[in-house]
């Protein structure tokens, strides 16, 4: 059985896309590679593209790990306070005995 391949219709539309000079060096280099131009290599590249489960699981990840730091960020404040709030009642108990 052989699939009968749909011809592309023709690009007419442009896309501008800024990159660093290294960027476009390094695309240049992948294009000439795999045979393409780079505007091929691109739209292939872009059409392609889709975020993978993997990111989607560390974006998960990372959101849990921002509330638990910012959980672990308010505890340690509180700890660092009740020791304040602790060394200014001894000192006070220290000062009365010393009188």
């Amino acid at each position: 059985m052989h699939m009968q391949v749909k011809p592309m219709a023709a690009a007419t539309q442009r896309i501008p896309v800024l990159v660093s000079a290294a960027e476009k060096d390094n695309i240049a280099a992948l294009a000439k590679a795999a045979g393409l131009s780079m505007g091929e290599f691109m739209r292939r590249a872009a059409v392609s593209f889709q975020p993978s489960q993997d990111d989607q699981l560390l974006d998960g990840m990372i959101d849990r790990m921002v509330a638990s730091t910012a959980r672990a960020s308010a505890a340690i404040d509180d700890a660092v306070a009740y020791v304040e709030t602790s060394n200014r009642k001894i000192a006070r108990l220290e000062k009365r005995k010393k009188i």
